[in-house]
């Protein structure tokens, strides 16, 4: 008896204890905030990583879609397709099949990649592929900026690019050998033409010099010599057409480095020509003559 009557005083004494605490924490003021927005303000930062896990699953799906289409069209096109830009519906079928997702997340995974800066390895392209796409709904297809391609494509990739390379050097290098070989003849021929120039004019100075020679002498009637008649002594009629640049240089070169040579004009049988006159000092002059 005395032991019950001691435990049901202990009993008594911790439940007025309890009671009168919870008195005071009823009516005393609390310096803690409220417990209902803390666990709601938990579950909404809950809420938003899971919504974004969600959506970085379906990004990660979506990039790994377009990465082996994109580098499956360059690497033979097994699929047959028309381009390496998936259309939409196509895309957002694939990801609703491989994570479930829906249509408006699917949306809002593309509206999140036309507002992000980041470079997510994905483009967004509309009818026109040169325009900027701003709204989702202008969105028609969509491409990977990286393609993935397997090891046997890229190394025959890279094999063609090599060889290519080399093609074009080689080309390159045939092409400016080629243009080297062009130069070098062509100063060849200007060299060869500005010697037979050379020859030509000290050919023309000893003919035209002979006659003048020959007129002191007697032996011409007139001291000029036609100009024309001294390119047919010169030059045979089947080199005349090949020969003209030179005769045409040389008569230059003496209009404008020969003092000893005059070009003047006469009438000879009636028809007004171009003569050559020695001009070398002689023992007569025509006034004498």
């Amino acid at each position: 008896p005395d032991a019950c009557t001691t435990l049901c005083s202990w009993l008594m004494w911790v439940l007025g204890n309890q009671t009168w605490i919870l008195w005071l924490c009823s009516h005393l003021p609390s310096r803690q905030p409220p417990l209902i927005p803390t666990l709601r303000r938990k579950t909404d930062e809950f809420c938003q990583a899971k919504q974004k896990a969600a959506l970085l699953e379906l990004l990660h799906e979506l990039y790994n879609f377009l990465a082996i289409q994109a580098g499956n069209f360059e690497c033979g096109n097994p699929e047959k397709l028309k381009s390496k830009c998936i259309p939409v519906l196509e895309a957002q079928e694939y990801i609703a099949n491989v994570t479930g997702s829906s249509s408006s997340r699917f949306e809002a995974a593309l509206t999140w990649i036309l507002s992000s800066n980041k470079d997510v390895g994905i483009w967004l392209k509309g009818e026109d592929s040169s325009e900027l796409v701003t709204t989702v709904d202008k969105v028609v297809c969509l491409e990977s900026a990286r393609p993935r391609m397997g090891i046997g494509c890229r190394l025959s990739r890279a094999l063609l690019t090599a060889v290519t390379h080399v093609l074009i050097f080689f080309w390159c290098l045939a092409f400016l050998w080629g243009l080297l070989i062009l130069l070098k003849y062509r100063w060849r021929k200007l060299e060869e033409e500005e010697q037979a120039m050379y020859e030509m004019v000290k050919k023309i100075i000893d003919v035209v010099q002979d006659h003048y020679v020959d007129w002191e002498q007697d032996m011409e009637r007139y001291p000029y010599v036609g100009i024309l008649h001294v390119r047919d002594s010169l030059i045979p009629p089947q080199s005349r057409r090949r020969m003209k640049r030179v005769w045409d240089r040389a008569v230059e070169f003496l209009a404008s480095n020969e003092s000893r040579i005059q070009t003047e004009s006469h009438r000879v049988a009636g028809e007004d020509m171009l003569v050559w006159r020695w001009t070398k000092p002689s023992s007569f002059s025509d006034s004498e003559r």
